[in-house]
């Protein structure tokens, strides 16, 4: 199991090694300021650390905002300046709302990550997180892909330098439809991760882009077709949602793939020793029937005494446009502070639906989960360039599943 001293070592490498001065005594030095850094990083976050396994977005310790692990297993999201960021907390906030009865919405929440409501460092108090399932927790390698959709990355209010930049990043995002933005695939001869990022994304072409996308399914040994073909199922029943909705359209939102990397055998008996090492539950556990939610098969207790949500979650479409309408007046890079109503809630423990032996899946299960809502806006009409986007990589899999 991965304790939390695990997870900063593993995240510490994966933001980078500093660089090997000339003179030892300068790397020393350098070495220990690192540390010292990282120590009091460490201390701010509460025992959070950066998401090890993120293949895209921004980074923690690299951009100004970024994604971490609690040791609960959810991870955070850290909110974006306005309009950006108060966009994504209300569509999440609406979505989740405890007393949600639009149809359209409750079928959405099967393609998303779990929200679980905001989260606050307590030495930090204006820095406001989004508070997720971590989709990857169940997985003992997991193999992860960002994937872009849709025909435009940027939303029809976007500023003209905005939808100039987003064009020249990836020109043939209108004609694909999607654009992958980094993945991480376990390779099984070498036990090691290939990673490639955004750059290697937006260097397909249209002849090109079957071959990109096996790369992700490529284990070093073979493709996995089981994976492919379970993630073909998942993205067609997200694309039935859109075909069946007008209420939403999406821009510059992505699908996350993840599917287990290790072979069957071996993820079968991984699993089967890590379940003993939490058949015991830790003192505090509930022992009424409530049932624990788990990460990386160890049983959680949270710590979440500083956490907020929000104190209204049923947001109207109206006030979304209406709070974006104000942000574009403002520009989309206001750094103002972000007035938010919330209300204090007992975290000391989260509770999940699902039993423990969830984790226990199938090798060839494949999660696909819509991310990043940002640029979510109120419509009336079908989201066609998103529908577009997901046929087309649909049509892509297809081809890398039966290449005749």
């Amino acid at each position: 199991k991965m304790t939390t001293q695990h997870q900063i070592v593993d995240s510490s490498l994966t933001l980078g090694q500093n660089q090997i001065g000339s003179c030892d005594s300068d790397s020393s030095a350098s070495e220990k300021e690192k540390r010292k850094s990282q120590d009091g990083s460490q201390k701010l976050l509460n025992g959070c650390v950066p998401l090890s396994h993120q293949v895209a977005g921004h980074k923690y310790g690299v951009d100004k905002v970024g994604i971490l692990q609690h040791p609960d297993g959810t991870v955070l999201k850290q909110l974006q300046p306005p309009p950006r960021g108060p966009r994504e907390l209300q569509f999440y906030s609406m979505v989740y709302d405890e007393h949600c009865c639009d149809p359209v919405l409750l079928d959405l929440q099967m393609y998303l990550p779990k929200y679980y409501g905001t989260w606050t460092p307590a030495d930090a108090p204006n820095d406001l997180y989004l508070k997720l399932d971590d989709v990857t927790r169940k997985f003992n390698k997991p193999c992860i892909m960002d994937v872009k959709i849709g025909q435009k990355s940027y939303d029809p209010y976007a500023l003209k330098e905005k939808k100039d930049q987003q064009i020249k990043k990836y020109p043939l995002m209108e004609e694909i439809g999607f654009l992958v933005l980094g993945m991480r695939i376990y390779q099984v001869n070498t036990d090691s991760y290939e990673t490639h990022d955004q750059h290697y994304g937006r260097g397909l072409i249209k002849e090109t882009i079957k071959d990109g996308l096996t790369k992700f399914f490529f284990n070093g040994n073979s493709i996995r077709k089981d994976a492919i073909a379970a993630g073909i199922q998942k993205v067609q029943k997200i694309l039935q949602w859109f075909e069946s909705q007008s209420q939403f359209h999406f821009y510059a939102s992505s699908l996350l793939f993840v599917y287990e990397g290790l072979p069957q055998q071996t993820a079968q008996t991984k699993r089967k020793g890590s379940l003993a090492d939490v058949s015991a539950a830790p003192k505090g556990c509930p022992t009424d029937g409530d049932v624990l939610e788990y990460n990386n098969n160890v049983c959680l207790i949270g710590s979440m005494e500083n956490g907020r949500t929000m104190a209204s979650l049923g947001q109207s479409l109206s006030n979304m446009y209406a709070l974006h309408k104000k942000g574009c007046s403002k520009g989309h890079h206001n750094d103002a502070p972000l007035e938010i109503e919330t209300s204090e809630q007992d975290n000391s423990l989260w509770k999940c639906t699902t039993p423990p032996n969830a984790v226990m899946q199938r090798t060839n299960e494949v999660e696909v989960r819509m991310i990043d809502f940002a640029h979510v806006f109120p419509s009336n009409t079908k989201d066609e360039g998103y529908v577009y986007g997901l046929k087309n990589l649909l049509s892509v899999l297809q081809q890398i599943l039966n290449p005749n």
